[in-house]
């Protein structure tokens, strides 16, 4: 309780921070915003190589991962408005997802709570769980159940915000750094024709038209000059409007993307019931795995049935992101062969297998006992192998 209470007061500290300190915050975070990256992706780094090494301590650990996610997040939303006032000046290239949820978080201010919502769950869930865990397994399951039931709920909110269009992962832009305008933009200063010619030719400024005063931008070198011109090309996805980026589903299309939704409410209640049944084989029993997998798998037929039967061109008529997103769904049933049953009666002996035969051996020996740290995760807790 002591804790919790030092946690409250350094929340509310926090909230009480002067405007002007957070401004200045949000200004370092987006002038340095690419050594801010680096510094996240060194504590992401760290924390890959923390989870089951220290297995008594694994909610500090995990205390850490959930905190850098969440800083990193904050991080989103300030480089998100920075990028958001810097575009209008700018032509900046934009990937398809982010200009899809880039135009609903702007255009609905209930997409980007849920979205947000949904992001700190998953970032915290982990850590929830742990927590939970410690007052027993009926207290573990029944908080693992509340949070897929309420991450089901802010999808179909989502869902349902987006006039029935499917889900993208993650909902919220990804971070794209803003683009500064380069100081030679607001002043050029004259010079003569050698000089200008002389500076095109090395390529290191811009050249400067004699008579109508105009500068070129100057060209790559050589070596990247194919990716340079590349980048200039339109594809039909980047005149399309961000609407059109993602079809809506109706029918079975629907249904499915309802389904795909649940699956991990219904599947954790399975696995809750039959994992405390005394007269059951816990983790080991296949009922919950088979019914998950089919759930997730059903959804998919329906989805690719929907699509051939109504879109025209079936598959071929599908957007680069809608199809990007398919195929992360696809790589996501990978999954299933570290979960439940299956895990329990096939990959984990395998793992084992894998680790002992790299003990005793330099190098290979420090693979292995990393392999044995997440195994542990993966053995005690149920949200490392979600993918939702």
């Amino acid at each position: 309780m002591d804790r919790l209470k030092q946690a409250a007061d350094q929340t509310k500290v926090i909230v009480k921070l002067p405007p002007k300190w957070l401004n200045m915050y949000g200004d370092f975070i987006t002038k340095n915003a690419g050594a801010v990256g680096q510094v996240e992706g060194a504590l992401r780094s760290l924390t890959y190589i923390l989870p089951g090494r220290f297995r008594e301590s694994d909610v500090a650990s995990e205390s850490l991962n959930s905190g850098v996610q969440l800083l990193a997040l904050y991080h989103d939303s300030l480089l998100s408005r920075a990028l958001a006032h810097s575009l209008p000046q700018s032509k900046q290239h934009q990937s398809p997802h982010s200009r899809y949820t880039r135009f609903y978080s702007e255009k609905s201010p209930t997409y980007r709570r849920t979205a947000i919502t949904l992001s700190v769950i998953q970032y915290t869930e982990l850590l929830l769980e742990m927590i939970a865990k410690r007052k027993g397994e009926k207290a573990r399951w029944r908080m693992v159940v509340v949070l897929e039931a309420v991450k089901a709920m802010c999808r179909l909110i989502l869902m349902r915000l987006t006039n029935s269009r499917p889900l993208l992962s993650p909902p919220l832009p990804e971070r794209e750094l803003p683009v500064e305008k380069p100081a030679h933009d607001e002043e050029t200063i004259p010079s003569p024709p050698s000089e200008r010619s002389e500076r095109s030719e090395a390529g290191s400024e811009r050249w400067t038209m004699p008579r109508t005063s105009l500068t070129l931008p100057p060209l790559p070198s050589s070596e990247d000059i194919s990716s340079y011109l590349l980048s200039k090309v339109l594809t039909a996805d980047d005149i399309k409007p961000p609407k059109a980026l993602l079809h809506r589903v109706c029918g079975l299309g629907e249904a499915a993307e309802v389904l795909y939704i649940i699956r991990p409410v219904i599947y954790a209640s399975a696995l809750a019931y039959w994992s405390q049944r005394r007269d059951g084989r816990g983790k080991a029993d296949w009922r919950p795995w088979l019914l998950g997998l089919s759930i997730e798998y059903g959804a998919r037929q329906l989805a690719k049935h929907d699509m051939e039967t109504r879109r025209p061109g079936g598959a071929r008529g599908l957007t680069q992101l809608e199809r990007e997103e398919l195929k992360k769904r696809g790589w996501a049933l990978g999954w299933w062969a570290m979960r439940g049953a299956f895990y329990e009666n096939v990959t984990r002996g395998v793992i084992r297998g894998f680790t002992g035969k790299l003990k005793n051996k330099p190098l290979l020996d420090v693979v292995g006992n990393i392999v044995e740290d997440y195994e542990y995760l993966w053995d005690q807790h149920y949200f490392p192998t979600a993918t939702l």
